[in-house]
């Protein structure tokens, strides 16, 4: 994985995304190119790397419907 995949992944995760769903984009080579084509495109849109972590991480929870109050329970 290189540096900037990393940096997402762990951004990701500090907004509470879990890391089987992580795993799952990072895997899937078209779900890996939507997601690092949005994190880009909000970046050069002057968002920074929280903001940017956090609304990806609001759009995961909100299409796979996972409250993310509970999603330390998923990885359980």
């Amino acid at each position: 994985m290189d540096i900037e995949r990393y940096n997402v992944y762990e951004h990701l995760r500090d907004f509470k995304v879990p890391a089987p769903v992580l795993d799952n984009i990072f895997s899937n080579e078209v779900d890996r190119q939507v997601l690092m084509g949005a994190w880009n495109a909000l970046i050069q849109d002057g968002y920074s790397q929280d903001e940017t972590a956090k609304k990806i991480a609001e759009l995961i929870f909100q299409d796979l419907d996972i409250d993310p109050d509970h999603s330390s329970d998923v990885e359980k």
